[in-house]
């Protein structure tokens, strides 16, 4: 089974079970779903309930309905089947597109080497041609993103 990072566990909320996560995931409508299975020290968790609150995602687990019974899971690391996530054709994991070429429109080729959260909240991939260039992922300077023949096709501006 190949699993994606989705988050951690940081603390419990009120006595009834329900378990605070720090999630930066992109596609977290995909995942924190009702009858969905999450992955918490290699063993899976059966979401019960989900919602946000100041800005965390509550979930309970299935067979879980006390704080003493969720302790054990506090600090682990929390993960999603990759399989499951269903991406469609524009969606794509940070994992992945580092493996991605990009290309300019001059016909240079580089390779995404980094992906890092700027402090807008904004996601910057390191892309290394004969230089090192920094592009917002969510740029207009991006122009196609080909999932299937992994490449990225962009147009840089004058002193990129």
């Amino acid at each position: 089974m190949d699993k994606v990072y989705i988050g951690k566990v940081v603390k419990p909320h009120g006595i009834k079970g329900e378990i605070r996560i720090l999630s930066n995931f992109p596609f977290k409508d995909k995942v924190f779903v009702v009858g969905n299975e999450i992955i918490i020290k290699d063993k899976s968790y059966k979401i019960m309930s989900y919602r946000v609150h100041k800005g965390f995602d509550m979930i309970t687990l299935n067979g879980f309905s006390n704080i003493n019974d969720i302790l054990f899971l506090l600090k682990q690391d929390v993960y999603f089947d990759k399989s499951h996530l269903s991406l469609t054709d524009n969606e794509v994991l940070d994992d992945e597109l580092i493996t991605f070429d990009v290309y300019d429109q001059a016909g240079n080729i580089g390779k995404i080497v980094d992906i890092f959260m700027a402090s807008s909240n904004n996601k910057i991939i390191r892309v290394m041609f004969d230089r090192e260039v920094l592009i917002p992922l969510s740029s207009p300077v991006i122009k196609k993103i080909d999932k299937k023949n992994k490449k990225v096709d962009v147009e840089l501006i004058e002193g990129m």
